[in-house]
Order: C-alpha cells, then sequence, then structure tokens
C-alpha cells in the first residue's frame, strides 16, 4: 500500500490553509521568485501589516529586478525610510546588481546558490525557493520558530547554536515533497495569527492536540526569550539648522555604522564640539532652540538625542564644502533615504518654523 502523501501533522497544517490561510497578500497576486524575495526581506523583523503598503510602493517603482539593480542607492533608501534596519535595502540592491551581473537577471531556484548572495539567509533561501519556484526547501523565521518550538516542547532560547539545529531538524523533516509553498505559507501564518508570541488563540489551532506547550501549560514559556540585561544608551546633540529660506542642513551619513548612506541631521556630543563646528565653517548662528530630549531604540542599544534648532543667518556658506551634504525645503518631498527620527523632525519643523 503507497504511504499517505501527507503525515498527520502537515495534513493538519495544510488543511486549516486551506480554510484560514492567507491567500490575498500583495506578494501573491502574482507570486513571483523577484517578489518572494522583496516580501520575504521587508517581513523581516516586520508585521505583515506594516510591510503591505511598503511593498506595494516599492513594487511600483521597482516592478523587476532589473529596475531594482538599476536604481540609485538613494532612491531605494527613500522607498524603505520607516521600515528600519537599512542594510536590508543596501543588500537588496547589492543583490539586484549580483544576480544581473552573474545570473542572468534571474533570481536562482537553489536555497543553496541563493544564500551566497547579500542579505539572504537560509530561511529567505528556503521561501524563495519554495514559494517562488515550487521546489521543496524548508524555512524557519520566527513564526515557524515558534510554532515547533510550542507544538515539540523544543528547550532554550531559539537563537542558540544548539536549539536552533534541533529546530532546523525538525522543519526539514516536517517539509513535505508536495504542496511544498502551502506548506510554508501555512506555517508561517499559522505563527502570525494562531500561535502568537502572546496570548496564543490554541482554541483555534489544528495543532493543538498533540501541542506539548499547550498540554503543559508553558504557551508563555516556549520558545524560551534570550536572557540580556539592561541594553546600553547612547546619547547625542541632533543639529537642525535652519536658513532665512527655511531650508534644513541633513548631511549623508558614513557607508558603514547605523544609518549608513541614509541623510540625517549632524550629530554632536555636546555643546562644546557643537560650537567648535560652528567656529570651524564660519556659522553664525543665533535662536538655539532645545527641543526635548527624546529615545529612539535598535536592536541592540538605546539613542538618547537632543534636537537643538539652529536658526544661521547669513555666512552658512562655509558648510556646503563640507563632507556630502545639503540644503533641504522644508515641506518638499523628501526623494532620498533618512532615517524614522529624522523624518519625524522634519515634519516638526515644518509646523513650527
Amino acid at each position: 500500500m503507497a504511504s499517505p502523501p501527507f503525515s498527520a501533522f502537515q495534513q493538519a497544517v495544510l488543511d486549516w490553509f486551506d480554510l484560514e490561510g492567507r491567500h490575498d497578500l500583495p506578494w501573491q497576486r502574482p507570486r513571483t521568485p523577484y517578489r518572494v524575495w522583496i516580501s520575504e526581506v521587508m517581513l523581516q523583523q516586520t508585521q505583515v501589516a506594516t510591510v503591505i503598503g511598503y511593498f506595494e510602493r516599492f513594487m511600483r517603482h521597482f516592478p523587476r529586478l532589473a529596475v531594482l539593480a538599476e536604481a540609485d542607492l538613494d532612491e531605494v533608501l527613500a522607498l524603505w525610510s520607516g521600515l528600519g534596519y537599512y542594510s536590508r535595502a543596501r543588500n537588496l540592491h547589492r543583490t539586484a546588481r549580483i544576480v544581473t551581473e552573474r545570473h542572468a537577471g534571474e533570481l536562482p531556484a537553489d536555497p543553496a546558490v541563493l544564500t551566497t548572495l547579500p542579505g539572504i539567509g537560509r530561511s529567505t533561501a528556503g521561501a524563495i525557493s519554495s514559494l517562488g519556484f515550487d521546489r521543496r526547501a524548508a524555512i524557519l523565521d520566527g513564526n515557524v520558530r515558534r510554532v515547533l518550538a510550542r507544538c515539540h516542547g523544543v528547550e532554550g532560547w531559539p537563537g542558540a547554536s544548539k536549539v536552533e539545529k534541533d529546530l532546523w531538524r525538525l522543519s526539514e523533516e516536517l517539509t513535505p515533497s508536495t504542496r511544498c509553498a502551502d506548506y510554508n505559507q501555512a506555517m508561517m501564518d499559522l505563527g502570525a495569527t494562531v500561535c502568537t508570541r502572546s496570548r496564543p488563540a490554541c482554541a483555534d489551532c489544528p495543532l493543538a492536540g498533540t501541542c506539548v506547550a499547550r498540554r503543559q501549560g508553558r504557551q508563555t514559556e516556549l520558545p524560551a526569550p534570550r536572557r540580556t540585561g539592561p541594553a546600553p544608551v547612547r546619547s547625542t546633540l541632533m543639529l537642525l539648522m535652519v536658513d532665512p529660506d527655511r531650508r534644513v542642513r541633513l548631511q549623508k551619513r558614513p557607508p558603514a555604522g547605523i544609518w549608513a548612506n541614509l541623510w540625517a541631521f549632524p550629530e554632536f556630543d555636546g555643546l562644546e564640539e557643537l560650537n567648535a563646528w560652528f567656529a570651524l565653517h564660519g556659522i553664525h548662528a543665533h535662536r538655539l532652540e532645545p527641543l526635548p530630549p527624546r529615545r529612539h531604540t535598535f536592536s541592540h542599544f538605546h539613542l538618547d538625542y537632543t534636537p537643538v534648532i539652529v536658526h544661521c543667518g547669513v555666512g552658512h556658506t562655509g558648510v556646503e564644502e563640507a563632507a556630502q551634504g545639503l540644503w533641504h525645503p522644508l515641506g518638499a518631498e523628501i526623494g532620498f533615504g533618512v532615517p524614522a527620527p529624522v523624518r519625524r523632525l522634519l515634519h516638526e519643523l515644518e509646523r513650527v518654523i
């Protein structure tokens, strides 16, 4: 007798997906390797509801990989502004150019080849291969980790090497040979909509009957969180320098580090450094207006920043020769990449200047 095409686990997941899964997301209409790739990168550390608008705008500007490869990096970063993790956008741009040069403009179908491209890890490669090319390939994004850890009672923080290895083994074993695209989409949907990080809807879960975490009442314990100490805090002054024509000074950040290649306000450790910079560039500043301090949280530290509005008159031309910079008219369209705090401050300046 032929063996059944799916195990009980796989069948339960697929049956649930047919009835309850998400079948009408923008990147599923149509579901091409390029669209899958862009959506998967956008969805890293970002929820579907947030990504949809960004994805649709991105596709309007870069409908094909070749168009993305030909674009200027500033164009890409401008459309990415607000999503955070800007290295993902830079890697998209680099990969598009590499694929154009080395793979005849087509994303490879083989996950092993995909992982050689910038910004494509093992799980993203599996998603592109399975969802984009309908090949059997396992995935292990955050949602899938959570479903597998709870359902199979996998102890420990999923980012630990041994735990991650165990979860990958489970994912590889459970990924079916047929309907792989549907199964992988189902596992992601299940983690995103039912087996959520807090308050999972166990009564609606197709795997509830065999779930170790549910049987033991440990849904809030599995998967185990990472044990970390308090995040470090960095402090800075952000200079919001405005000229008589209601233009504000922005400068391009270095190609490496936080907010790499984005346009932002000049930053200083304190007023002494700020005043020295004014003197160096012959800036005649008056009416310094500190705004309330605020905090921006990165994945590994907090940035406490105090915006300082400086009205400068005649004499600001000395700064024109400084490293890559521009004067941006307040209220004008922002056609380049800026970090979220900078975008918020630009809008705030429009109201107060």
